[in-house]
């Protein structure tokens, strides 16, 4: 089987994700996603009538959002009409799923040249529906419920925490960390190489930075928040009263959840986009190209849906299998902290060197836009595989619905 290449990987800012508030909350989606795709021309000259496919991520296909955002923001970024898209929904694991996909079109010999990638405004996504509910948890299909109960994320990121003993304090801690890991990395230039500055239609800059992180956070602050999801926990989410606690303990009943998390232990809520640029070994030497990673191997895992959050560890084992490796081999792992229970979790039963999982923090100081989040984590690993001289990184992340895609990369 041949090899896939990654040739290039670009990403927007995370601009906070709020109408009113956010740095890009005022542009379409597909503007973000065209940012990211005309970037990977201009850096590498693509011949975009050569493209075979763009493969494309997106949790929230609706709307502004929907309509084939890859294709639709390939259009929009110049890209020649030949250069066909898709887009794809594995909600959080959307970005990692997209760029799986494409490293397989490559490495069957189907096709040469593919860019993956992903965007997400989740300033847009907030005003659609009321709220209450996401698709895989609709209350019009008791059938599905009754198989497989399926709650709030938040409400069962804390149930996790419940059942394994992970406290407050503890995931308190991961969050001022990456916080501190984050900063570090702003001050010292290590997005530099990936970020690409979103404009306005008229030229001028909408964001240049990221616009989430909150480096004052302190222990001190955390500790005062209060808990977000106690409340939603046991909101009625249709007229038989059911809440998101009892979907809980329909399947875990001995389980009394204690609410740990809030706003500043839990992933931020963000606009982003991202874009990798892959291809074949041959045609990167016919472009002249000097790829900067190779695919090493992908996996995909299911878990119980009713806790939802839990299958990034045994992704995480299954594509080392699949590797051929072990932990010790791999010099930078990115786990993506859509609760930092997750990330906590998967260090403790991984037992993890701390100093090699999310280097330059996670998504509690930089956000989650969910469908972008993948492609850009596997940018972060790659750049940082470079500035350390690392060879292996391993990439996973929850998803709704009990999922966890992961990938290994390279470093060439």
């Amino acid at each position: 089987m041949a090899d896939a290449y990654i040739i290039d990987a670009v990403r927007t800012p995370r601009g906070i994700g709020k109408v009113g508030k956010g740095a890009l909350a005022h542009l379409h989606p597909q503007h973000l996603g065209a940012t990211v795709l005309r970037a990977l021309q201009e850096r590498n000259n693509i011949k975009t009538e050569e493209v075979d496919d763009i493969i494309w991520g997106c949790a929230t296909q609706a709307g502004k959002q929907g309509s084939d955002l890859g294709r639709m923001s390939a259009l929009l970024a110049g890209y020649d009409i030949k250069a066909s898209g898709v887009t794809l929904d594995r909600f959080c694991g959307s970005g990692i799923t997209t760029t799986a996909f494409a490293a397989g079109q490559i490495m069957s010999g189907m096709e040469d040249l593919v860019i993956a990638g992903g965007t997400d405004m989740m300033s847009y996504t907030s005003t659609l529906g009321d709220g209450k509910t996401l698709p895989l948890m609709d209350r019009d299909n008791p059938a599905l419920r009754e198989i497989h109960p399926q709650s709030n994320q938040g409400v069962c990121a804390d149930a996790i925490a419940s059942m394994e003993g992970i406290s407050r304090e503890a995931t308190e801690a991961l969050a001022v960390e990456s916080q501190r890991r984050a900063a570090r990395a702003i001050a010292e230039g290590r997005f530099a190489k990936s970020l690409v500055t979103v404009h306005n239609e008229d030229g001028s800059v909408a964001l240049d930075h990221e616009e989430f992180p909150r480096p004052q956070t302190t222990a001190e602050s955390l500790a005062a928040l209060k808990p977000s999801f106690a409340m939603v926990a046991d909101l009625p989410i249709n007229e038989d009263g059911i809440t998101y606690r009892s979907l809980v303990n329909t399947v875990y009943p001995d389980v009394k959840i204690e609410h740990i998390h809030h706003a500043g232990n839990s992933s931020g809520v963000v606009d982003g986009s991202a874009a990798i640029l892959l291809a074949s070994p041959e045609y990167a030497k016919k472009q002249g190209w000097k790829p900067r990673a190779r695919i090493v191997a992908v996996a995909n895992m299911g878990d119980c849906p009713t806790l939802m959050l839990n299958a990034p560890v045994p992704a995480a084992k299954k594509v080392l299998e699949k590797a051929g490796l072990t932990k010790n081999d791999i010099d930078v792992w990115e786990i993506n902290e859509a609760f930092a229970v997750v990330a906590e979790k998967f260090i403790r039963d991984l037992d993890l060197d701390r100093e090699k999982v999310n280097v330059n923090g996670g998504a509690m100081a930089l956000g989650h836009p969910i469908g972008a989040t993948g492609a850009m984590l596997i940018g972060t690993a790659l750049d940082e595989l470079e500035r350390t001289g690392g060879r292996y990184g391993l990439v996973t992340m929850c998803a709704a619905g009990g999922m966890a895609p992961a990938i290994i990369i390279e470093r060439m």
